[in-house]
């Protein structure tokens, strides 16, 4: 499929601007699970592949899944090995497991995947009152239960984790783009684009500073689990 040129300008706001919101998290999850040389890596919507890139930078062997084409295209342009759909158990199982926001159905069809005892991580916001991108437009998305995800999914816990992840831009016109390319704001302004990107660039106003710039403050909680 080739992505519209609407999908690929979205994919490339998000791998331009937004998606290094998130290395906070990703390198407290590596620095918690080792990720190192030996480690093979899954992450699942992977987006462009940062998080890839990070892993790949400590000397794991780093593997995405990503549905949408246009981000999987950057993805690849980076040399990073992404597909589209989760893989078929292998002989070389994979270590660790990234799922943050995986879509439905997409967590279990990885799982087996996984090695034996092999380290699963879900992520999501914090308590929404640490949050403040899911508030912007008066409201959000209710951060899941990752503990309830954790046993639905037949995982052993195996501890967890918050981390500081604030969202910085230049300016209203940068943060407008990354937020809109993160999907959070889809429904807004009933599906209209064009007024979706004025209504949330009023919103963002409390949030600028003297210079310009759009500092938007926020809490991660992740979940380490275990396959059995």
């Amino acid at each position: 499929m080739t992505p519209t040129p609407t999908a690929t300008l979205v994919a490339r706001d998000w791998a331009e601007i937004q998606e290094r919101m998130l290395v906070p998290l990703y390198e407290a999850v590596y620095d918690r699970l080792e990720v190192g040389p030996g480690v093979r890596l899954l992450g699942l919507d992977c987006g462009a592949g940062l998080p890839l890139l990070l892993a790949a930078g400590r000397g794991a062997s780093a593997t995405g899944v990503e549905p949408d084409p246009a981000r999987r295209a950057l993805a690849r342009e980076r040399l990073l090995e992404v597909v589209a759909a989760p893989p078929v158990p292998t002989a070389r199982p994979y270590d660790v497991l990234l799922a943050f926001s995986p879509g439905p159905g997409s967590l279990a069809a990885a799982l087996p995947a996984v090695r034996r005892g092999g380290a699963v991580v879900l992520a999501d916001w914090g308590p929404p009152e640490r949050c403040t991108v899911p508030a912007v437009l008066g409201g959000g998305p209710d951060p899941r239960d990752l503990d309830a995800a954790v046993e639905r999914a037949g995982l052993r816990p195996d501890g967890s984790g918050r981390v500081f992840c604030p969202f910085g831009y230049a300016d209203v016109d940068s943060a407008v783009r990354g937020l809109l390319s993160t999907g959070l704001y889809d429904g807004a302004a009933a599906g209209d684009p064009a007024l979706a990107e004025k209504e949330l660039a009023e919103s963002l106003h409390p949030y600028e500073r003297p210079d310009g710039a759009v500092w938007l403050p926020n809490i991660f909680r992740y979940v380490v689990a275990r396959t059995a």
